[in-house]
């Protein structure tokens, strides 16, 4: 299956769903490993389609988001996270809404780079999966770096609702 732009931003609502169900898991993973938390949705949202990237393909959605991270979003997590006991509370408030104005920019980056990932490679580059397929969005992207998806039965139940 090839198609040049199967993704669209309507699938970030759906991965709003899916955040909320498990807001404090995705921060701790986002604090303790460095997970990139939109990745994580991105790859529970492809389970639940029943679509799997290659270990090649996540890394480039990696590199390409983590460069992006690196630069705006994370300098500006830290100093949000800096200023919480300094500001009153709805200067904070203003903080986390250009924080989630942020995350919609590498979602934007995201859902482009992906189509572009799925747009010019070959027919394997994007490929349904069988229920009983063992290897899974969410195992490979976890796998980068160093985790199991097994220790985190919650995500694995998430991946499997539609």
């Amino acid at each position: 299956m090839n198609v040049a732009k199967p993704f669209t931003a309507s699938l970030w609502q759906t991965c709003d769903q899916i955040y909320a169900q498990q807001q404090p898991l995705f921060i701790n993973l986002q604090d303790e490993y460095g997970v990139n938390v939109n990745l994580l949705l991105l790859a529970l949202w492809l389970d639940q389609q029943d679509y799997v990237l290659s270990r090649q393909q996540w890394q480039q959605l990696f590199v390409e988001i983590d460069h992006h991270d690196q630069r705006v979003l994370q300098p500006y997590r830290r100093l949000r996270k800096l200023s919480k006991h300094h500001l009153e509370g709805e200067e904070y408030q203003k903080m986390l809404e250009v924080e989630l104005m942020l995350e919609r920019k590498t979602q934007s980056l995201l859902l482009r780079k992906l189509n572009q990932l799925t747009a010019n490679q070959n027919d394997a580059s994007i490929q349904p999966v069988s229920p009983a397929e063992s290897s899974t969005n969410l195992q490979g992207y976890l796998l980068l770096f160093g985790l199991d998806s097994s220790d985190y039965p919650q995500l694995s139940s998430l991946a499997a609702h539609t």
